[in-house]
């Protein structure tokens, strides 16, 4: 039947002891007394992304009761009773439906058929009563009544735990948050402008501190998350960088230092010990302070495979360090909270099986990726005979692994960042894949006089694919001259999100 005016009239009756069963028109119909959590466990993502509030109502209703006594209903363009609904819903325990604006007014054969999402909804959680707030009107069997002020609580159902219900606008998504209030979840939000829970600190500390509960994602924001599952998994484990969130370059800039261990001639880093090069890095990372709206974080670029002027017994001209060398770095960079980008030159070889061999480097947080075409050769090349090239077809190949990587055990978002300063370097560059797990960026690594660099910049900008990050190197040595850090963030345009030293 229709409610709304038909049954307040009926309550009336009963509450004049007019009607059988006086004590409550609603004691004698079957359903829950108290509500009960749906049953979920800590491996547990549910997400209401859908376009339509109404629709992320219900969604969140089910993600978070298995039944109820009751619920509260208010039409979702009315915002006063929105709020109205909430309080109610609060108060009694029970989630708060939304209606859509033609609900009150909709009677084609469709909607007498199929019947709205809230009547669908109150049907499924088993209530035996609703209560309205504006102007509502549902086709449901449930009757109308004022829901009870100060409910109990919901019960947990077995293998069911409390919620973190994260929400993408609180605004937009005011019932669905009184919905999570009610059935005792925690609710963060997620800060404005913001649709990446990675790139959110107060999420993802709140989804490692409750990382054995049930997590709901809500708001339409969401819906274009690629996987919600792994999103959540990633935050669990904690791991943020030095500012906060997960996301390498969502509001963050690096300084690094560049270089192979033990070896001095290829860059800064390999001038000193570990400890040592930490301490440098956060020095000249100091420099950048106060320069630009972007917090910087120091780091280190170690290159793991180094292009060798002799074939080396495996004939790649690549010499491979062994993990045992990289580890103090990578060990004391997160100690100090640095990440981690280990560099490839392969020589003959190729780019998918030197990463493989830093597997168990690469599986760690804070322990990024980098490709250097330049010293990726043909069989018959030899290293600085030559300035090499790679397609994009391998590229993918190395991009493809490393998400996989990241999704399989649970990891942050990882950087993966692309050495270039010939557009000759990486062949068919439109045709680079791009991840969700990884944040990619082309590194401008071209030395010399800074018009030529500035025109190298420039010219890798043209036709570049959308949503990449882009980075700028400077050359102690070889510069003419090196770009102050004053100069390097007024005079390279976009700026950086990372500047490595050599």
């Amino acid at each position: 039947m229709r409610s709304g005016p038909t049954s307040r009239v009926l309550l009336a009756l009963a509450a004049a002891g007019l009607l059988l069963g006086a004590a409550g028109c609603t004691g004698s119909q079957e359903g829950p007394t108290r509500a009960t959590l749906a049953k979920a466990t800590g491996k547990t993502v549910s997400v209401a992304a859908q376009s339509d509030a109404v629709e992320r109502s219900v969604r969140t209703s089910r993600a978070l009761f298995a039944s109820a006594p009751g619920a509260v209903v208010a039409p979702a363009d009315d915002a006063d009773a929105v709020r109205s609904a909430a309080s109610a819903a609060e108060a009694a325990h029970v989630p708060v439906l939304l209606t859509g604006k033609d609900e009150a007014t909709a009677r084609d054969e469709s909607t007498a058929k199929d019947g709205s999402p809230a009547a669908h909804e109150l049907e499924r959680l088993g209530a035996r009563w609703y209560q309205a707030e504006g102007d509502v009107a549902i086709d449901t069997d449930v009757p109308e009544q004022d829901a009870p002020d100060g409910g109990d609580a919901p019960e947990p159902s077995r293998a069911s735990r409390q919620a973190t219900v994260v929400v993408a606008d609180a605004t937009a998504d005011a019932a669905s948050v009184a919905t999570a209030k009610a059935a005792g979840a925690r609710v963060v939000t997620m800060p404005d402008g913001v649709t990446d829970p990675a790139a959110a600190p107060d999420v993802v500390t709140a989804l490692h501190e409750r990382s054995d509960h049930p997590t709901v994602l809500v708001g339409a924001a969401f819906a274009d998350l690629p996987d919600p599952e792994w999103t959540v998994r990633a935050a669990e484990n904690g791991w943020q960088l030095p500012d906060g969130g997960q996301r390498p370059f969502d509001g963050h800039r690096y300084v690094a230092l560049y270089g192979a261990p033990g070896a001095p001639a290829l860059g800064v880093l390999g001038e000193q010990d570990p400890t040592a090069t930490v301490q440098r890095a956060k020095s000249v990372a100091a420099s950048y302070k106060g320069l630009g709206d972007v917090p910087i974080t120091p780091a280190m670029e170690v290159i793991a495979t180094v292009a060798a002027g002799d074939a080396g017994a495996d004939g790649d001209y690549s010499t491979e360090l062994p993990v045992s060398t990289l580890e103090p770095y990578v060990d004391a960079a997160h100690d100090a909270g640095m990440p981690v980008i280990l560099d490839l030159q392969p020589g003959r070889a190729d780019f998918l099986s030197q990463a493989k061999r830093y597997e168990s480097l690469l599986s760690k947080p804070g322990v990024w990726l980098a490709l250097d075409p330049e010293w990726r050769l043909g069989h018959d090349q030899v290293p600085l005979e030559q300035i090499g090239s790679v397609k994009a077809s391998e590229v993918n190949e190395v991009s493809s692994w490393l998400a996989d990587l990241v999704r399989s055990k649970g990891l942050p978002p990882k950087a993966f960042v692309l050495h270039q300063f010939r557009l000759s370097m990486i062949q068919d560059r439109a045709s680079l894949e791009q991840h969700p797990e990884l944040d990619m960026l082309v590194h401008v690594d071209g030395q010399g006089s800074q018009p030529d660099k500035q025109a190298t910049w420039k010219a890798l900008h043209v036709g570049a694919p959308e949503g990449i990050h882009w980075g700028w190197k400077n050359f102690y040595d070889e510069d003419q001259p090196m770009l102050t850090p004053q100069q390097t963030m007024a005079d390279v345009a976009p700026t950086p999100s990372l500047i490595t030293y050599q």
